[in-house]
Parts: C-alpha cells; structure tokens; sequence
C-alpha cells in the first residue's frame, strides 16, 4: 500500500512517515511537503511537493497512491483565515482529489472537542469549528475514511494504554504524536476502522488491546 502523508514536515506528520517507512510496515510513504528543504527524511521516503490549496499539485502528489493520511493543521498566527484555508478548504481539497484519483482510504487527524462551539480553542479564529465542517464533509465524500480524535498531544510516550471511544464521548486528555501515529495506520490495515469517528487519549488505569479490538469498540 502506497500512504501520501500530507503534513509531513509536521510533528504528528512526521511520526506518521518514519512508521510507515520503517522495514515490516509493508507500506511505502511518499510525504507532500510545502518546502523540500524540510524533507529530511530517509532515502525510502518518496517526497514530493504540493499545497493543499492549490489542486493541480495534490493530483501529482497522489497519483499511484492507496490511500491518504491528512496530518496538517493550521499554524497559530494573526490570519484569521488561516483554520478555514488549512483545516477546512485544504481539507475539502484533499478529498475532492482524492476522489478524482481513485484513493482507497482517507485517514485525517483531527481533534477532541470538535463539537463544543464554545471550547477556548475556538478562540483562535474558530479552530475547532473548521475542523468539524471538514470531518462532515468527509463524512458525507463517499470514500471510505477514518476520522481520529486525539486529545492534547504529546512529545513523550508515557508507555499508558490507549483509550479508544466513539464521536463526543472523551473530553480530556492527552496522548503522544508517535501513538496517534500508530492510531491512524492501523486505522489503513483495520477493517473494524473504517467510516468511524474515534477518539483517543491514553489512560493509567486503561488495559492494553490490539487496533483490531479498540476499533471494533468504537460504534
């Protein structure tokens, strides 16, 4: 299987590329970057460069691709534009492409609390608003996805076991980027994930169990 990973130069992004590249993943990545200079990636990593907001680039940047795991985010800043450009029209645009180029799976990180208008994060040009428009049209794109809700990321692994639970259920907590990594390839191989919302923390008291047992969880 063939994963482009959108976002790729991003923290979570770049877990999701170094996983997939790794020896036995038996998955091959192709990372779309903005800037190549980024790209620091090892020499298995196909790279290729494209813009979620320019069309024209993302249908080279999937050509021969399986499936699609989106990591992007907008970047905090003084555009208040910025969360619908990246998380809602660049997002839109993946899927339509998607679409056109026959990509089996769409795999999107997205976000706890997407559905609480009033959440603080929205105070940073609605955030979290665009992000839920994005999961609705994904939802209703026809292609077979699997949308991930992480909590607050993190940079270390505590070694805690995932919490896996259905759309609005989880409202706090947090987790490593190298586990929602984990999350959103599995959700390519699972067959338990596929056209669910999940979201994920990690939990002290949570008992280990296989992707094929959390995802089956999951309405």
């Amino acid at each position: 299987m063939k994963v482009l990973v959108v976002g790729a130069t991003g923290k979570t992004g770049r877990w999701v590329t170094t996983q997939l590249s790794a020896e036995g993943s038996g998955m091959s990545a192709r990372a779309m970057v903005r800037d190549r200079a980024k790209a620091d990636f090892s020499d298995v990593v196909d790279v290729v460069v494209g813009d979620v907001l320019k069309p024209d680039t993302l249908r080279a940047a999937m050509a021969g691709c399986d499936a699609v795991i989106c990591a992007t985010g907008a970047a905090p800043s003084f555009d208040v534009t910025g969360p619908y450009q990246v998380d809602f029209v660049g997002t839109k645009n993946l899927v339509d492409v998607a679409r056109e180029t026959g990509v089996q799976r769409f795999v999107i990180v997205s976000s706890l609390c997407v559905s609480k208008f009033f959440h603080p994060l929205n105070l940073f040009w609605l955030v979290l608003f665009w992000k839920k428009q994005a999961e609705a049209y994904i939802a209703k794109s026809g292609l077979t996805y699997t949308i991930v809700r992480p909590g607050g990321l993190r940079s270390e692994d505590s070694g805690e076991a995932i919490v896996m639970a259905s759309a609005d259920s989880l409202f706090e907590g947090g987790i490593a980027r190298e586990k929602v990594a984990e999350v959103c390839i599995a959700a390519l191989r699972e067959a338990g994930a596929e056209n669910k919302i999940v979201e994920i923390v990690v939990g002290a008291e949570a008992q280990a169990q296989s992707f094929e047992a959390l995802f089956a969880g999951v309405a």
